[in-house]
Formats: structure tokens, sequence, C-alpha cells
């Protein structure tokens, strides 16, 4: 299988380095208008390009992963080449019909709207698929595509707004609870390497947790909330300081 991804910025560029990492048998190639942004990509083994039509020519999938305002003159540019391709577009906010309507009679295979986030990077994204147009055929290819660096959920449109937030914003308010957990080990005496390491390593027990045993979270909370305890009034204290709270609204905003 031959990709041709088009726009090496944060979500582009962490897509085509997973792929190449989990699945070192498809061809990928990246875009960019300037060689400077392709030199890392390219000292991974993979195929870059300055020109986009030329990069969609060659693929079988097309993943557009320039900025939402730049959608549409990218997929202008590349309608002469789209012709049997499926093509992914990780652009959010672009409702469906208006990218649909993008692409009208340019005779594509399949057309999704995808959000991983950039864990996919390192195998580890959590991927809403929207199919736009498609079979099961392409929507297995594109799901496949997505399995190989993470989890996947086929949703529909409604349903992709809120994966996005809870999935692709959602890794930022992560960071950032790791990030405050971390300044608080510092401030109870540990060294701030000491701190991250242990935020880091603590997320990512606490995930693979409820992930293994399949548990609602409050019940693994349950485990170490002993009567009168420090967790306990852990919980308490950031509760009236209004950490669900916060989070919904995050997610909300």
């Amino acid at each position: 299988m031959n990709i041709a991804i088009i726009g090496a910025g944060n979500m582009g560029g962490a897509t085509a380095l997973g792929l190449a990492g989990a699945l070192p048998d498809v061809r990928i190639t990246v875009t960019a208008k300037h060689s400077s942004t392709l030199e890392k990509f390219a000292a991974r083994g993979l195929q870059t390009s300055s020109d986009n039509a030329a990069a969609a020519r060659g693929a079988d999938v097309v993943v557009i992963g320039v900025k939402p305002w730049l959608v549409a003159g990218v997929l202008e540019e590349l309608k002469p080449v789209l012709t049997g391709k499926v093509l992914v577009s990780f652009a959010a906010g672009i409702p469906a019909a208006d990218l649909a309507e993008m692409v009208a009679g340019c005779g594509l295979k399949g057309l999704y709207a995808v959000i991983p986030n950039l864990a996919i990077e390192v195998g580890e994204s959590m991927t809403f698929i929207h199919e736009i147009a498609g079979n099961a055929e392409t929507l297995a290819q594109v799901r496949g595509l997505f399995d190989a660096v993470g989890k996947t959920a086929v949703v529909d449109e409604k349903r992709l707004h809120a994966g996005m937030m809870l999935a692709s914003c959602g890794i930022a308010f992560a960071l950032r609870y790791a990030r405050a957990s971390a300044e608080g080990g510092v401030e109870l005496g540990l060294y701030p390497k000491e701190a991250m390491e242990a935020a880091l390593q603590t997320v990512k027990g606490a995930a693979a947790l409820l992930d293994a045993r399949g548990a609602h979270p409050e019940a693994e909370i349950d485990r170490v909330t002993t009567p009168g305890g420090v967790t306990i009034r852990g919980l308490n204290a950031m509760e009236k300081a209004g950490f669900t709270a916060a989070v919904i609204a995050g997610l909300k905003a």
C-alpha cells in the first residue's frame, strides 16, 4: 500500500512517523513546502516531496494533514489526481457535507473524516473515524491503518466532535494533569526529574490498570482510599477545588 500524507505539521508528521514504525512494508510519502521540514522524515526512510499532486498521484490512500483553513486550496490542487483514491481528512471543524462538496466529481473510492491524537507517533492514539462515503472494504482499509497505531472507534458526525474533545484535545488535558502533578511533587520535596518520572509512570499505570481490568475508575479508586487516609483527603480537596467540573468544562469549551 502507498500512502501520501499531505502536510508534515504536528499531526501529519506524527502520523507519518507512527505509521512508518508500525507498518514498515507500507510506502509513505510526506509533503511540505520547505525541504528543512522534511529532513527528519527522510532520515527515517520515508519518501518526501514538496509536490502535493505528485505524492498523491502514486498513493492508494491520501491523508490531508494541513490546517483546516488550507484544506479547500489543497483539495483544489489535488482534484485531478484523486480518482480511485481513499481520502482521509484530519481537518477538525469542517462539516462532512462541506468536505464532500470540495471533492465532488473526483471519483473517490472513499472519503473519511478522521481525528487521531499526537500519541499516534508512539503507536498509542485514540482515533475517531467518520465515514462520509465508502464501503466495507475502504472502511476496513482506513481502520486497519489506524488500528496499527492505537485504538479506533467508528462514529457518526455528531460524536466525531465529542471524540475530538475527549481524545485529540484530551491528550493536552491529560498532559496538563501530569504537569500539575509533577509540580506538586516538587512542592512536596522531590527533585523535578524525579517528580516528572513519578507523575508520568503513575498516569501510565492508571491507564494500564483500567485497560487490563475493565473496571470503572471509581472501583479502582475505592481500592486505595482507606477511611480517614490521605488519599480520600486529597480527592476531596481536589473536588472542593472543582477538579471534575473543570475537566468537564474543558471538554465542553
